[in-house]
């Protein structure tokens, strides 16, 4: 399944426009730290179609720590496997959207 990627400037326009649901695979430590507004922390290895919104056609956008990290293609592409259409992975990760100075939230 080849992924759609996204850079940090066009989820933040998708954000703003709350038009995904973002999904950050890096650990909790590091989601505490600084992750994407809104996003929500996921278990890369062990999420269920319980963790991930009801409707298969929202877009959904994986993101992990950097452009080396494969926890986020390899969730999307999971995701993609579980009947989610609309799967794109931001692959800077969290570093490339700190580096782009866009926001960040911190903690739950």
């Amino acid at each position: 399944m080849g992924l759609k990627t996204i850079t940090p400037a066009e989820l933040s326009q998708l954000v703003d426009d709350k038009r995904a649901t973002v999904m950050d695979v890096n650990s909790r430590a590091s989601w505490n730290e600084a992750h994407v507004p809104g996003a929500r922390n996921l278990d890369p290895a062990a999420f269920g179609e319980g963790d991930l919104p009801a409707d298969q056609k929202s877009m959904l956008v994986f993101y992990c720590s950097n452009p080396f990290c494969s926890k986020a293609p390899n969730a999307a592409r999971r995701a993609g496997k579980m009947g989610y259409g609309d799967v794109r992975v931001m692959s800077a990760g969290i570093s490339g959207w700190i580096k782009q100075k866009l926001p960040t939230e911190r903690g739950a």
